[in-house]
């Protein structure tokens, strides 16, 4: 069994109140054992990130003291003149494992963020990879991540209220034709719809469906899967597949 986790977070003062709410949500998972959690794209108020270990040092000890992997969000990086946008991964052990980063992005972001090159996939209480908002409108970001052998998938992202019904209709077709769970987060706000949710699988005489668990405001949840029992019908899924042009 792995539990996994999700926050949904509200607006902020300041960076600095935002991190201080969320650590505290942090460690009510922890305390439920809860062993990855996800927050939303870009969720402080400036959304400016000079250094990641001092900004998240917070969330980086939470992360050792409960084994916990934190997936903080996704953030502007500009490295060597170039800006991305990435998702850290803080690994239970308190330390930063990795990044994805953003393959798609998203209109306005054109201008200025340079495309991400691979899904990556991270492998701490299950094998997981990350999706970042506008990733999930694109079939072959998740598919590529299943078929490399993701478990799980997470996603945080930011959503305005006018986008959110498409956004869950995205998400839930992307666990239906992978066979595969995602945690996908939202903010909510006056301009963001929030509805963060975990979607799971259930499946009835052949036919599969999605239960959605939905969070409103600032929440937090934990969910506890058995990730193997999805592995039989995403193999006969992913066979009944043929080439064709």
């Amino acid at each position: 069994m792995t539990k996994l986790g999700l926050i949904q977070t509200v607006s902020y003062n300041t960076n600095q109140k935002g991190i201080s709410h969320v650590s505290e949500k942090l460690r009510k998972l922890g305390k439920k054992e809860t062993e990855i959690v996800c927050l939303p794209e870009q969720w402080l108020k400036n959304n400016e990130i000079v250094d990641f270990d001092s900004e998240f040092s917070e969330f980086k000890k939470i992360a050792k003291d409960f084994a916990m992997t934190i997936i903080p969000g996704a953030f502007y990086e500009t490295s060597k003149g170039k800006t991305s946008i990435i998702s850290p991964i803080i690994g239970p052990e308190g330390e930063f494992i990795g990044k994805q980063e953003k393959i798609h992005p998203f209109g306005y972001e054109r201008d200025t963020v340079k495309p991400g090159k691979e899904a990556k996939i991270f492998n701490t209480a299950c094998k997981f990879g990350v999706v970042i908002c506008y990733d999930m409108v694109f079939p072959e970001v998740a598919n590529t991540l299943v078929k490399k052998g993701a478990q799980m998938l997470l996603s945080p992202s930011r959503i305005v209220r006018r986008g959110i019904e498409p956004w869950q209709m995205y998400v839930q077709v992307r666990a239906l034709e992978n066979r595969i769970p995602i945690l996908a987060a939202n903010v909510e706000n006056h301009r963001f719809g929030g509805h963060s949710m975990i979607v799971d699988l259930a499946e009835n005489n052949k036919v599969v469906t999605t239960k959605i668990t939905k969070l409103e405001g600032e929440s937090e949840v934990t969910k506890e899967f058995t990730l193997n029992k999805y592995e039989e019908s995403r193999e006969k899924r992913f066979s009944d597949s043929n080439k064709f042009q």
